[in-house]
């Protein structure tokens, strides 16, 4: 892939490298949903990737990205299964709670992984910083206090954005970000709801020089009324419901 992976444009850029700004961000975020969407929700089987990171979504020209490396992947359970057993293996900065336990695979798994990968977009860290301090070598540890209070929220963004986002977008992404990072698997969000999030941040594109801050969009009635368009289907698949941010 000309680009190289999403990992390559967060992590240890050289002076010379141009960051992501937030509207291809978001883009890359809602494109990665969209291929694990693809998996969950329309591969019959579903897949479970069970190693998703940032270093497996690579770019291509545009930025488009696409999922990668699935040697670790599983067909997920069928015939109203709601887990598959198997050795816990994957990245360990990355890896679901639940599974590292108990070995119970699921397709909520990869949306936590997901959550991770969508908070090094928002904030630029990566998932294990070795060199960081005691209190923020762990991406998800270091988030979870200021997942309890959006007055905190700002102090989360990359600060190579330069505070070049709109405040509105970020209290939304880091809202889907905690939905995927839920320690409790069946609290986390089906990977349709996500797309449809990640999308809708995605189509409002951020201009800089614009009061867009000062704006007030409601995410949860759009959500709500695709949530109502939405269908379950035959494979026992979960339906796609509303969720308020």
């Amino acid at each position: 892939m000309p680009l190289g992976s999403l990992g390559d444009h967060l992590h240890d850029l050289p002076p010379t490298k141009e960051p992501l700004d937030w509207n291809m961000r978001m883009k890359i975020a809602a494109g990665a949903a969209k291929g694990l969407e693809y998996l969950h929700d329309k591969a019959n089987p579903p897949v479970i990737h069970r190693n998703l990171k940032s270093s497996h979504i690579l770019l291509g020209e545009g930025y488009h990205p696409k999922l990668s490396d699935f040697g670790l992947a599983k067909l997920g359970p069928t015939g109203g299964k709601t887990h598959i057993s198997t050795r816990v293996i994957g990245s360990t900065a990355y890896r679901d709670p639940e599974y590292a336990m108990t070995g119970k695979l699921t397709l909520k798994s990869d949306i936590y992984s997901f959550g991770i990968v969508l908070l090094e977009l928002i904030t630029g860290r990566k998932a294990v910083d070795t060199t960081a301090p005691r209190e923020e070598k762990n991406l998800v540890e270091w988030a979870r206090p200021f997942f309890k209070d959006r007055k905190k929220f700002p102090k989360m963004a990359d600060p190579l954005l330069q505070g070049r986002y709109p405040m509105r977008g970020l209290y939304q992404a880091l809202a889907a970000a905690a939905m995927c990072l839920q320690p409790d698997a069946e609290a986390r969000p089906v990977i349709g709801d996500v797309v449809t999030a990640l999308s809708y941040l995605a189509s409002q594109t951020y201009d800089p020089n614009s009061n867009q801050n000062n704006v007030v969009v409601s995410i949860s009635a759009f959500m709500d009324k695709e949530a109502q368009k939405s269908t379950g289907d035959s494979s026992g698949r979960q339906k796609k419901k509303g969720w308020q941010f």
